[in-house]
């Protein structure tokens, strides 16, 4: 009997911690340009890019926003109310802010801290659009706010502010 529990407890052990470092791998990024607060800051879209790119079993909702835009600041709550809502499962919100290098001092990190968002954010400052907007939807025409939704098995881009925090909760509830 307690050869069984042996056996049982080592393949737990090894099955768990190969997972787990299946997940961590799959979840790795660059280290950041530096951190600002508890956010890293990035200054190189190619830093974050496999972030865009994960075949495991998570949905990504990734929004870009900055402080600045009305429009992005108005549906930021429906991203943390979701954030909120599906913590069970298996899904990973991410804001990239695109403010200003200049402003991520002044504007971002107290947004972020008055505002106590729960979600991952991240702040890029590569201001190359050019080189890389493509690379997050060909469908993007560099306006803010704008959201890619994808999984291992399909990716959706919505390009424009969400209504309402119903429309957002579908259009993510589609991947499951």
């Amino acid at each position: 009997m307690m050869q069984f529990f042996y056996t049982l407890l080592g393949l737990t052990l090894l099955f768990g911690c190969a997972s787990a470092q299946d997940h961590a791998q799959n979840d790795s990024r660059p280290k950041p340009a530096k951190m600002l607060g508890g956010i890293p800051v990035y200054d190189e879209f190619t830093s974050i890019e496999p972030i865009f790119h994960r075949k495991n079993d998570t949905t990504y909702i990734i929004n870009f926003w900055a402080t600045w835009c009305k429009p992005c600041v108005e549906e930021l709550p429906y991203f943390e109310q979701l954030h909120a809502n599906l913590r069970a499962e298996k899904v990973r919100v991410i804001l990239i802010s695109l403010d200003f290098p200049r402003q991520l001092e002044s504007k971002l990190l107290p947004f972020v801290e008055k505002n106590q968002l729960q979600s991952e954010v991240l702040a890029l400052t590569d201001i190359d659009f050019n080189s890389w907007i493509d690379k997050v939807s060909p469908q993007w025409n560099g306006a803010i706010p704008v959201t890619l939704i994808y999984n291992a098995q399909k990716r959706h881009f919505y390009g424009e502010q969400f209504p309402d925090y119903e429309a957002l909760e579908k259009l993510v509830k589609a991947f499951f």
